[in-house]
């Protein structure tokens, strides 16, 4: 096994929102990494309900750490993360660990799909010498006893917040046979840990946890957690198991050992994981998950739920590039219940209440998703029912109608044919920064991006009713008018700023791009086009995704960095985004005649990049964003549904 950067990030889904998650060095860095962070109503109300652990070994009187803590102001302790000597992320987190004396430890860490149910196992790969030890066992010929102790920390918290020491807290354990069971607040789910070692009850506080990606976001980042008590394990007995569930999920069958439950477990996970295809898949599988009868996609890990436009864009390249499509026509049947007045989503609130309708783009999306989705169960040899298109596409129709009608925050079609959208304080695009009542990049107007989704959706449209085919064509022909910039080589990015007929906005940004990539039709072909890709080549291109404005534009910045005001401010202000990359690359190999040349040279210069990536950051995944300056540091949430699905689509469909 190799060890890719102590910093870089796992993830263990457990297939209805909640997970485990945490360091290749095991020091926790965010408030999100967790054993157990279970969503008590799937995908939402995610909880963190243990939040780690400490484990050391014990051969004969030495005691050595493999779990590392960092605490305030700055110290890590203990130093396990020196005795890491090899980590893999495949086919679920494992860890070596090597001794003073030579000894070799292996842990592992795997959640159950389906379940709020995760596995930490231990084993002894081999057994070492006495030698170095402090007190030498008596008998020469008798080595010392190997034994490990597990010592977890629990919460019962909001996954966003921090918990600090408090009287209210229960310490209190049931203990049963292999079974304990924790409740450390009323209300709150209590965990069962089930294992096949012996628990001490030692109650106690463990004070000032630091977390450094908190600390370095400019958010509060010192946590108190609470230690009920230890597990002890005789290592050279055979492999040690710690089974963690919310009440309720463990499993059902009290007099099963532990070890035969963890073995059941391992077994059941390694044959689901191995049934997909590739490495890529089994990561797609993580943001695929329930919501009520329906399924939906969880917009990233650790800290997003499901929102509109992210679903739409994601599902090309999670579902439709992978041949899932009984999950997406799952996910399109819940969305299409949400249409009002024209509109789709935002996102749905994590602590329910009514879906927040502030979003121009997500019912486009959704429109371009369907087509898509029929399109691509007909070339796989399985056409949609009639009763389903049917559904859909009366759902588009209502979209269309709607923003041709007029709809919330400004939504219209203009008398050129082109869509205008926006109000103040109203952030609408998927460039949706706010810091405090200011909108960062509002963009009121005519958005470019939005105009080549509304004509897209406008062309899918007509192709089943003639309502739409004229407003389409004058809206073509608007757009091939009003947006190309000549001195600037591309499009404008707006145009009728804040409504004002004729007042542009020429910043160079990458929304431009979706006139070329990234959607059915491409509005712009010939040399606009090439001239245009060439452009955002130049200026926007990074390794890691398109920046969001070129530098040397009013506005940039270059890192996305420091308190929540100063990175809401670079969020759209330069800052490179993975998941542009899927348009770029369709655009470039379309300006290039989508050769077979052309693809395999967008492979190389354009995917390498990210399949480097996947060992990075968050470990299988790609980053939300990355920095727009060199070196482009990966950046934001490391684990992002429309980056993969894109990577995901330019891999199985666009580059084929």
């Amino acid at each position: 096994m190799s060890s890719p950067c102590p910093d870089a990030e796992w993830l263990e889904p457990d297939g209805r929102g909640g997970f485990a998650s945490g360091t290749v060095s095991g020091v926790r860095t965010r408030r999100y990494h967790a054993l157990l962070l279970p969503a008590t109503t799937p995908p939402t109300g995610r909880m963190v309900l243990v939040n780690g652990f400490d484990a050391w070994v014990s051969v004969g009187a030495r005691r050595e750490a493999l779990s590392a803590q960092r605490y305030a102001p700055d110290v890590v302790h203990p130093d396990g993360a020196r005795r890491l000597v090899g980590f893999a992320s495949e086919p679920w987190p494992r860890w070596t660990y090597r001794l003073e004396g030579g000894a070799v430890v292996e842990q592992e860490i795997v959640a159950r799909h389906g379940a709020a149910l995760v596995l930490v196992a231990w084993r002894l790969a081999a057994r070492g010498s006495a030698i170095g030890q402090a007190h030498p066992s008596p008998a020469a010929d008798r080595p010392a006893p190997v034994t490990l102790s597990v010592r977890p920390f629990l919460s019962g918290r909001d996954y966003h917040a921090l918990h600090h020491e408090n009287p209210s807290l229960d310490f209190a354990a049931e203990v049963a046979g292999e079974r304990v069971r924790w409740q450390p607040y009323a209300g709150v789910p209590a965990v069962v840990a089930t294992s096949n070692g012996r628990y001490v009850h030692e109650p106690d506080w463990y004070r000032s946890f630091l977390y450094a990606e908190e600390r370095a976001r400019g958010l509060d980042c010192i946590e108190d957690l609470a230690a009920p008590g230890v597990f002890h394990f005789d290592l050279e007995g055979g492999e040690a198991v710690l089974l963690l569930a919310v009440a309720g999920d463990e499993p059902a069958d009290a007099t099963r050992p532990a070890l035969a439950r963890a073995r059941e477990l391992r077994t059941v996970e390694r044959r689901r994981r191995a049934a997909f295809a590739s490495r890529l898949e089994r990561s797609a599988d993580a943001y695929l998950v329930g919501r009520g009868a329906g399924r939906t996609i969880v917009a990233g890990y650790p800290w997003f739920g499901d929102w509109g436009r992210d679903t739409f864009i994601a599902l090309r390249g999670l579902c439709l590039a992978t041949g899932r499509f009984d999950d997406a026509r799952g996910i399109l049947r819940a969305w299409t219940d949400a249409v009002s007045g024209g509109m789709l989503p935002n996102r749905f609130p994590e602590r329910g209440g009514a879906p927040e309708y502030n979003t121009v783009d997500a019912a486009l999306w959704y429109v371009i998703a369907t087509h898509d989705y029929v399109a691509a169960r007909a070339a796989a040899g399985a056409p949609a029912p009639a009763d389903e298109r049917a559904r859909l596409r009366a759902a588009s129709d209502a979209i269309l109608a709607g923003y041709a009608a007029g709809a919330r925050f400004g939504i219209r079609a203009d008398a050129d044919g082109l869509l205008a959208a926006g109000e103040p304080g109203v952030q609408l695009t998927w460039m949706d920064a706010k810091v405090g009542d200011r909108v960062v990049t509002p963009r009121i107007g005519k958005p470019v991006e939005v105009q080549a989704l509304w004509l897209n959706a406008l062309h899918v449209g007509s192709r089943t009713s003639e309502r739409w085919r004229e407003l389409f064509t004058r809206g073509h022909a608007s757009f091939l008018r009003r947006f190309w910039n000549e001195e600037a080589g591309g499009l404008f990015d707006v145009v009728d700023c804040d409504h004002r007929p004729g007042v542009v906005d020429p910043a160079c940004r990458p929304n431009q791009i979706f006139a070329v990539g990234g959607l059915p039709l491409a509005l712009l072909d010939g040399a606009r086009a090439r001239r245009l890709v060439d452009t955002v080549a130049a200026r926007l291109l990074t390794p890691l995704g398109l920046r969001s404005l070129a530098p040397g534009e009013p506005g940039y910045v270059g890192r996305y960095a420091g308190g929540v005001r100063a990175r809401d401010g670079a969020y759209h202000q330069g800052t490179a985004w993975p998941w542009l990359l899927g348009a770029f690359v369709e655009a470039w190999v379309r300006v290039r005649g989508e050769t077979p040349e052309a693809k395999r040279a967008a492979r190389e210069r354009f995917l390498a990049p990210l399949w480097r990536h996947l060992d990075e950051a968050g470990l299988g995944h790609v980053s939300e964003i990355a920095d727009g300056d060199p070196p482009h540091t990966p950046r934001g949430c490391p684990f992002q549904a429309w980056s993969l699905g894109e990577a995901l689509r330019l891999d199985r469909v666009v580059l084929v």
